[in-house]
């Protein structure tokens, strides 16, 4: 009976989510004339999306966000984190994407639309070249939304860090504010074929500053912001033993911490995120 209930709330909560978020918002997204009103839509999209499907949405310690300029680091645990991430974050945060989701038919140019920034894992260059104008974008007041995991697995654990957020935020000067979010992986985490029901809370912890702008300091930032976001998450420690570096490169972050010029990014952002690869 019970496996029956799930399946029974899966399916509707699939069919709300064609509904509210394909067939209603989505259009509303991609015709809308500014960037502030788009993002405004998609918050609204998503909290809308959750309350039919009776998920309760709860968040925390949201005014530890700074006013000027900020990297959100959050840990990832599902295919839908970034659109949760999307409902909790104010308009002018934007969010790293893998590449290849700007050719995706339909939601690709939603991610567009959303002010999405797309990085090239695979090309050293094109990695360069983002890093460079992502830094730019943090002096000039932009602030991001990234997943410095890079990926998930369906085991409740914080995975290792990517280096490449670090680094842009020791570079840009600015600092980063762990958020810690519970509830995804049970909704839509890796393998599910329909969500299960859940709560989402978000909590934001007080942001981290670099002492520098070096690769020391970086380093030392990521230890600092991931000591919180472990402390928090209720989850196991999921690092690899040996060198930072190396164990940060692994998985399907954009790019890894092997170099400065590389940059990991968030995944999918804006819309449901693609399925992981082993």
């Amino acid at each position: 009976m019970l496996r029956l209930l799930r399946s029974i709330y899966g399916v509707y909560a699939a069919l709300t989510f064609v509904v509210v978020v394909l067939i209603l918002f989505c259009p509303l997204i991609i015709i809308a004339p500014t960037l502030p009103l788009r993002r405004a839509l998609g918050r609204v999209c998503v909290r809308s999306w959750l309350a039919t499907s009776f998920i309760r949405f709860q968040r925390r310690g949201f005014e530890h966000l700074p006013a000027g300029a900020c990297i959100a680091a959050c840990n990832h645990a599902s295919y839908i984190d970034g659109m949760i991430l999307t409902a909790a974050l104010p308009g002018h945060f934007s969010f790293l994407v893998q590449h290849g989701a700007a050719d995706w038919p339909y939601i690709g140019l939603v991610l567009k639309r959303m002010g999405a920034h797309f990085v090239d894992r695979g090309s050293t260059r094109a990695a360069a070249l983002i890093t460079r104008e992502l830094i730019a974008r943090l002096q000039a007041g932009e602030s991001l939304a990234i997943f410095p995991e890079g990926t998930f697995r369906a085991k409740a654990e914080l995975r290792p860090f990517q280096m490449g957020t670090f680094l842009i935020a020791a570079r840009a000067q600015v600092p980063v504010v762990p958020i810690v979010l519970h509830g995804t992986r049970k909704l839509f985490g890796e393998g599910q074929r329909l969500f299960r029901h859940s709560h989402i809370e978000l909590e934001c912890y007080a942001p981290v500053l670099a002492s520098g702008s070096d690769r020391d300091a970086a380093r030392a930032l990521q230890s600092q912001v991931r000591a919180v976001m472990l402390q928090h998450c209720r989850e196991e420690d999921g690092a690899i033993v040996g060198d930072d570096d190396d164990a940060s490169g692994n998985g399907n972050g954009n790019g890894n911490g092997n170099g400065d010029s590389k940059v990991e990014g968030s995944g999918c952002s804006n819309g449901v995120e693609p399925r992981q690869q082993a």
